[in-house]
């Protein structure tokens, strides 16, 4: 069995669009809420959003690679570029033993609209040639593995919420199993759109709160349902030996994942939490169960019924060792980024090793007593976690968990 380590991180999130920005707002507690800037929002029951800000996709790939790609493959090629340029892997791998693993939890939304427009106002023959290469979900991860060469396996993971975490752990146990020697994985969203709005809103999903300051209130009394982000999130993970042999900067080493399914509700997860939390127990025993500081960034979205399912879930996975973990949301600052919420998520994470901070859940002030965990409420917390973990739930009952540890060199 191979370690596995990450060698080159990037993202383009609503609170920065590369690492030191977004982690520099998440540290100083900066959330990227606001009013829905893409369409008039007077119809709509919720009206706000967590959207990239200033993103310009000249800065990494040409105006006709731009015109090809649907928004949310454009935040994947940004993010992949800043990792794979962070990690130097790029010609320092056989191609053949190059892996892709990407997801999108919906896929090409904007693409979709804008053509569904043209079918009704236009007819049939309006309709783009690159409509469906557009709006697929596994488009991201082939236009990432021809922009790198990447001729290994490239797959699309698509669970929903969880699609990043689990793309982070298929890569993961590919390289553990010798079936490739460095993977690009990750995923991204864009549907802060009228569809995406509309269908999430309707469905009770999403907060109908005006406050910027007050609307994703994970693991708060108040919280009303989520706000709905964009993005993506990219790692580069590689064979340790692999790694090693070419002296390249290692951020920290992964050491578990856990994926199940809850089987219960295409929404609602278990109430007692009872399969997330065997999802959470898995990585943390392929992690070998240390002892000491465990940080998890929960998946808290900030509806009634996710915050208290998994504060079960936690407990459950942790029995007896409550007063070692530290749990923050920090979708409390970045929104719900769906597809792209689990690698995010994940880089998080492993850069509370690196860093010794902990980010903040913001805006809990009023905590929910079914929710009774150290969420570290407000503010950043200087500490240096011995395992972190990252959980992400998605639609479908999809449980999926990553564990990371700082990379012992020796």
């Amino acid at each position: 069995m191979n370690r596995v380590v990450v060698t080159g991180i990037g993202a383009i999130t609503p609170v920065g669009n590369d690492i030191e920005t977004m982690w520099a707002n998440l540290i100083a507690g900066k959330h990227g809420i606001g009013p829905i800037t893409r369409f008039d929002i007077a119809a709509y029951k919720a009206s706000l959003a967590a959207e990239v800000k200033d993103f310009d996709p000249l800065d990494y790939m040409e105006r006709n690679e731009v015109r090809r790609l649907d928004l949310y493959a454009q935040y994947a090629i940004a993010a992949a570029t800043q990792a794979v340029k962070d990690s130097g892997i790029e010609g320092a791998v056989e191609p053949a033993r190059f892996a892709t693993c990407f997801g999108s939890g919906i896929g090409g939304m904007v693409t979709f609209e804008t053509e569904v427009e043209k079918l009704l106002t236009g007819g049939p023959r309006k309709v783009s040639s690159l409509f469906i290469p557009m709006m697929i979900p596994n488009l991201a991860a082939g236009n990432i593995a021809i922009k790198f060469n990447a001729r290994g396996s490239c797959t699309a993971v698509i669970t929903a919420c969880a699609t990043g975490t689990d793309a982070i752990g298929s890569a993961f146990r590919a390289i553990k199993h010798g079936y490739a020697d460095a993977a690009i994985a990750g995923g991204s969203e864009a549907v802060v759109t009228p569809m995406g709005v509309s269908g999430f809103s309707n469905m009770t999903a999403l907060t109908s709160s005006n406050n910027p300051d007050a609307a994703s209130l994970p693991f708060d009394k108040r919280r009303a349902g989520f706000v709905i982000g964009e993005g993506a999130g990219v790692i580069i993970l590689e064979a340790y030996e692999h790694a090693l042999s070419r002296g390249a900067k290692i951020y920290a080493e992964i050491t578990g994942y856990g994926s199940t399914c809850d089987a219960h509700h295409i929404t609602a997860p278990t109430p007692g939490g009872e399969t997330s939390a065997r999802a959470i127990s898995e990585a943390y025993k392929e992690s070998g169960c240390p002892d000491g500081v465990v940080y998890i960034n929960a998946h808290g979205t900030g509806t009634p019924l996710n915050d208290a399912a998994e504060t079960k879930a936690i407990k459950n996975a942790f029995s007896g060792r409550d007063n070692t973990l530290l749990v923050s949301s920090t979708k409390s600052m970045t929104g719900h980024m769906l597809g792209a919420a689990g690698a995010v998520e994940g880089i998080i994470s492993l850069l509370t090793l690196s860093k010794g901070e902990v980010p903040p859940t913001i805006g809990l002030l009023e905590p929910d007593p079914e929710c009774d965990l150290d969420y570290i409420p407000l503010k950043a917390r200087k500490v240096t976690p011995d395992l972190a973990m990252s959980v992400s739930l998605g639609f479908g009952g999809h449980n999926a968990c990553i564990a990371f540890k700082n990379a012992n060199l020796t």
